[in-house]
């Protein structure tokens, strides 16, 4: 193959960028559009598990130093309850030795070193994609009603709200809000409260259904992380924070103090939302999608940058060495390899979203049960999702 297929990527996220440097390295000839005037992924931190790890080393990737980002040192995990007392614990230094590490990275700081690869060419910003179409030999992709190129394969990695996706399965019903909200933030390592047993746990209060995740952020920083219940109308992030200050007022001191130290520019908060159902395929003809365009899921495993790293590798491996008569063959075979994992997943998330924000006798039972789980299953439990 001498010049490769060209390939077009629809949307620079983590997923969208991984992908078109893979596609790049193995000789295609790629181009990523961006609607954003610029190259850049705001936010806090990103938990990358270790299957993502996989898949990012695949693509060829250094995993020991991306953007700055160390192994997180292995700890007893789990879930805890509000006042940090355990309930569900897990030996995560058993199941690094099983499947490998996992990193915390500043997100920013990740999205410049992921696209970093890519030659300045290959990339076109502000340039929303709207539609697609798929003739026999080559998709058209158009904006604004304009076209504006075409290429042997295109992949939609346009995000959880995804156009593409819309268009190509109108009859799907889309994104379904749980009515939770994520709240989220990064901050320097405080000398007080001690947050060492809290880090790499989940807390749960079964008055409320609240929930705070607490994990390391390279060598002196720390990425929290919460989930609520969703007031009728979306907060801004300052009105969120006072909201979980004062569902968390009597929890660990050193939650509240955490949320109330971290910068205001600093804090973000989303609606959580996942698919409402899987979608039919992940392949459509001479078109995939990837990341949250194909599998949004909740955040409750931590897979969605992950899962959406093992789409980019998976595409690439399946579409090396591949000419553009070969183009839809093989990207049926990365929806069938591609699709059981991440739908399990997505369900596997939805489920644990339900389990973790129960309130009330349930969540009394639920608490009951997690006690009685042996931690030895539970951390078999937790190496099988972080295996690919």
């Amino acid at each position: 193959m001498e010049d490769g297929m060209r390939v077009i990527v629809v949307g620079a996220g983590l997923g969208g960028v991984t992908a078109a440097v893979g596609l790049h390295r193995q000789g295609h000839q790629v181009v990523l559009y961006e609607r954003g005037a610029e190259l850049r992924e705001a936010g806090t931190g990103v938990v990358i598990m270790p299957n993502g790890l996989r898949a990012l080393a695949e693509l060829g990737y250094d995993t020991h130093d991306i953007g700055g980002a160390r192994p997180a040192p292995a700890r007893t995990g789990g879930l805890r309850d509000w006042r940090g007392r355990p309930l569900l614990i897990t030996d995560a230094a058993q199941a690094q030795r099983q499947v490998g590490s996992m990193v915390v990275a500043d997100r920013t700081r990740l999205h410049r070193a992921l696209r970093a690869p890519l030659p300045a060419g290959a990339v076109r910003t502000a340039t929303p994609i709207s539609r697609l179409e798929a003739g026999a030999d080559a998709v058209a992709v158009f904006g604004d009603g304009d076209r504006v190129d075409e290429a042997d394969v295109v992949i939609a990695a346009d995000g959880i709200g995804s156009e593409l996706r819309g268009r190509l399965f109108p009859g799907h019903p889309g994104l379904r809000r749980i009515g939770r909200m994520d709240l989220r933030g990064t901050l320097p390592r405080p000398a007080e409260p001690d947050v060492e047993e809290l880090l790499a746990g989940i807390l749960i209060d079964r008055r409320t259904g609240a929930m705070f995740g607490l994990f390391p952020l390279g060598a002196d920083g720390l990425y929290w992380f919460t989930d609520s219940p969703l007031p009728e109308t979306l907060p801004e992030p300052e009105q969120a924070r006072e909201l979980m200050l004062a569902l968390t007022a009597d929890w660990h001191p050193a939650v509240p103090a955490l949320l109330a130290a971290t910068a205001a520019d600093d804090v973000y908060v989303d609606p959580i939302a996942c698919l409402a159902e899987p979608l039919p395929t992940f392949a459509t003809g001479r078109i995939a999608l990837l990341g949250d365009a194909a599998h949004a899921m909740t955040p409750d495993l931590g897979q969605g940058a992950s899962q959406a790293f093992e789409d980019a590798a998976s595409l690439t491996r399946h579409l090396t060495e591949a000419e553009p008569a070969q183009a839809a063959e093989r990207l049926l075979r990365y929806d069938a390899q591609r699709r059981p994992r991440a739908n399990r997943l997505m369900r596997a998330a939805e489920r644990q979203s339900r389990l973790t924000s129960q309130t009330g006798a349930a969540a009394w039972m639920r608490d009951t049960l997690l006690r009685a789980i042996p931690a030895r299953l539970a951390t078999r439990q937790l190496a099988a999702i972080w295996h690919a």
